[in-house]
């Protein structure tokens, strides 16, 4: 049977490609092709150094760059009712393996986020998109229906989960997710006395997690003294290095030196592989792309009256562009070093698979005549 694309056409395909915003569609493929080739100058190096073959990182990073890309279609595909209830399904799988990983996951670099499962998984990475979506539903419950405690089921699974992850330790994702919780909050339209009340335990929470954690205080003195005493760590001292060498328009594709030096190259500091051997102009793109995707999701959800779509396309957004801020920042010496990936940059199957069901569900949520799909079933 012949695919047609024609605007009256009904199949599924053709449907999302009109529906489907294309600035935001183009963006989220320059950071996918900037990935793909940052894998290439990355990867080669780092696999070198600890004796796997040269392109073992990037036929890696290959793969589940196919498989990411495979479930941000699926996913940028669904209509509300089913993107309510895939986020309902995740979000009891992704807390099921949270709690499995305190007992049976395995600790790398003095943290316990990773689980076997005949594959290696990150829950964590898995966390946001389904968190968000369910919070911005239980808020628009709450709104249709006087008697159903939305906020406070909210407030309850926030803490819960909140918990889970600084049990790991992942105070940086942590922050990343009660911070997009907070917006929400804010943007439901509680009360401010509410609001203040809301938050409150979880700046205590934080408080204490930072002197109860000991990483967590020496990576901070670590970025203090790096800022005010002039001594960085040693990743940050080459990627600082990098951005001056890099100049406007890099030293060349292949040319760099810093991937030698930083043992996360193709991962969390792949950023300032990008600036030494394309310069610049590249990181300059890369920071635009960031900032249209959030910016323009932010003025599309404006223009909805409906609550669970302007709460979750804000939600979404702002953890995309957050954890690219915290990302980037961390390697300009701007905030502390936390092990977070650049969003469909970086390399790693856990990282790549959570922000391709991220981008996938806002994609669907900013689609055209999303509500055409939905007359029957608003609120299921």
């Amino acid at each position: 049977m012949e695919l047609s694309f024609a605007r009256t056409s009904r199949n599924i395909v053709a449907r999302w490609w009109w529906t489907v915003d294309k600035v935001l569609l183009s963006m989220v493929a320059f950071l996918i092709t900037c990935g793909f080739v940052l894998s290439f100058s990355a990867s080669p190096a780092v696999a070198e150094r600890i004796h796997c073959p040269t392109y073992f990182f990037v036929y890696h990073h290959s793969f589940y760059l196919c498989l990411a890309s495979i479930l941000m279609l699926f996913f940028s595909m669904q209509d509300l009712k089913w993107t309510r209830r895939w986020a309902l399904l995740g979000y009891t799988g992704v807390f099921i393996l949270l709690i499995a990983t305190i007992f049976l996951g395995y600790e790398t670099k003095g943290a316990r986020r990773w689980i076997k499962i005949g594959i290696q998984l990150q829950p964590s990475e898995f966390l946001k998109p389904v968190f968000i979506i369910c919070t911005a539903w239980l808020f628009e419950m709450q709104r249709q229906y006087k008697n159903f405690k939305g906020v406070l089921i909210s407030f309850t699974l926030l803490g819960i989960t909140c918990l889970l992850l600084l049990k790991q330790p992942d105070v940086g994702m942590t922050i990343v997710v009660a911070s997009v919780w907070a917006i929400q909050l804010f943007l439901s339209g509680v009360p401010i006395k509410k609001f203040i009340i809301l938050i409150t335990p979880f700046i205590v929470l934080f408080i204490i997690a930072y002197f109860a954690l000991p990483h967590m205080q020496h990576r901070i003195a670590q970025m203090l003294d790096g800022m005010f005493l002039g001594e960085p760590s040693y990743q940050v001292k080459k990627s600082l290095e990098a951005f001056k060498n890099g100049g406007m328009f890099g030293v060349g594709v292949g040319e760099g030196v810093v991937k030698m030096h930083i043992p996360d190259a193709h991962t969390d500091f792949i950023f300032p592989v990008a600036a030494e051997e394309y310069g610049f102009l590249l990181c300059a793109l890369i920071v635009l792309a960031y900032g249209v995707i959030v910016i323009r999701s932010m003025i599309i959800s404006s223009k909805e009256k409906n609550m669970f779509i302007v709460l979750s396309v804000c939600g979404l957004a702002v953890s995309f562009g957050l954890q690219a801020l915290v990302n980037m920042a961390s390697t300009l010496q701007l905030g502390p070093t936390k092990g977070m990936a650049l969003p469909l940059i970086s390399s790693g199957g856990s990282s790549l698979g959570g922000a391709a069901i991220g981008i996938g569900m806002l994609l669907a949520l900013t689609r055209k005549n999303i509500h055409a799909e939905n007359k029957d079933n608003e609120k299921i």
